[in-house]
This record gives C-alpha cells, structure tokens and sequence, in this order.
C-alpha cells in the first residue's frame, strides 16, 4: 500500500510546470470529473502548472447498499461524523502523499503544490494536507469539511499551520449540510488557520463565481 501510485488524469498550463495542483474527486466520480475546468480557472501570467486528477480506488460504500464505486472511505451514516472510516482515511492519505512525493520527484517542491478536493475529496484534502510535514502553497476545500476531528488538534503538522485555506460551499447543499463545512471552519479558525470562506447559493455543486474566487487563489498561492 505504502508505494501504491493511483492512476490519474493530468494536464499542463504549460512546457515545464514548476507548480501543481492535486484536485481530488467526490464519491462515485473520478478524476475526470474536474478536469474540464482548467481553461476556466484562466491561470494565464501564472509560472506552467500541473493538474494532476487521481482516480480513487473502488470500494464498497455502506451508505448506497454496499455498491462498489470510487471512494476515497466509506460512509456509513448520512451525518459523515457519527462514525468515520478512520482506516479508510488513513488509508488514502497515505496515497494522496505519494501523489505529492511523485510531484517531488518531478521538480515541483511541496511549497508550490496546492492540494483541492470536493466532497469526499474536499475531507481528504483538509484531512491530509494539514497532517503533512511540508508546507504545501494551499488547500482548496470545496462542499466538504474536516473528517477525524476529535485527533485533529494532537496530529495536525506545524509546516501547515500558516497555510492558507480556501473554503467554498453551498447554502442549499443537501448532501454535506452547511452546518457540517461552518462547524470544521470555525474549528480550524478557532487553531489559528487562515481560512478564506465563501457561500454560494447552490447545492453540492460548484459554481461560477466559485470558479472567479478559486482562480484568484491560485493567482495568489503559486505566483
């Protein structure tokens, strides 16, 4: 499992990259799932960077009847935090850091790799990014929220402490509530994290305007 590289989907902004962005997928989608929005994050002026979209592995998933499908964990009850898979988590935190070691060995260095993810992908992101020993350029968190939060605290990594964050979700999302991603920034502000926070009115979703700010971050974080 340690050395386990999961396929991804990737494209460049350019010859060279010498930035990166690993953008993680929500449940039952893929790695393509995001990938038409490159072009619209219109990244121009910024130095060439690679988007890397994994695919996660196939599991079964407890709360769809136990239908197999790509899941970063499984989700057992429909609250998300009453009971967590935290083997499951664990599991795929260890392949979205060998994502950024690859990325490492390619040139880019973990302070100019952004870590994103929506839904699933979005807990992943929080989840993992704020463990990691080396600072990253930022997380994007979009329609999720922060998974394992009682062990944050005592296992976050202090290279991320000063790491910005951006957080976008809907008003009207329906499947992780906007209660469930306003109690995990409140959480993280409350440890002294630079979260930027946006609403949109939409469901579990994301949107254009969405799309405006999540450039902007980016033009800020990788430059």
């Amino acid at each position: 499992m340690t050395d386990t590289l999961l396929d991804c989907v990737q494209t460049e902004t350019g010859p060279n990259p010498t930035r990166a962005v690993i953008w993680l997928h929500g449940l039952g989608a893929d790695g393509h799932d995001f990938e038409p929005i490159v072009p619209e994050l219109d990244l121009h002026g910024l130095p060439p960077v690679r988007f890397v979209f994994p695919h996660a592995t196939v599991q079964p998933v407890t709360i769809n009847g136990g239908m197999a499908m790509r899941a970063w964990y499984d989700i057992i009850v429909s609250d998300l935090v009453r009971r967590e898979d935290d083997a499951g988590i664990r599991a795929s935190q260890r392949l979205v850091e060998n994502l950024i070691a690859r990325e490492n060995q390619r040139g880019i260095a973990t302070e100019h790799i952004v870590l994103a993810g929506f839904s699933q992908g979005c807990a992943m992101t929080l989840h993992t990014g704020l463990r990691l020993r080396e600072k990253l350029a930022g997380l994007v968190a979009l329609s999720g929220y922060l998974p394992l939060a009682a062990t944050f605290a005592s296992e976050r990594s202090p290279a991320n402490a000063s790491t910005p964050i951006f957080m976008g979700h809907g008003t009207a999302d329906p499947i992780v509530m906007l209660d469930r991603a306003t109690a995990s920034r409140d959480l993280l502000r409350q440890e002294g994290y630079d979260v930027e926070w946006h609403a949109y009115p939409m469901p579990h979703s994301v949107c254009a305007p969405e799309l405006g700010d999540i450039s902007a971050f980016l033009r800020k974080v990788l430059a």
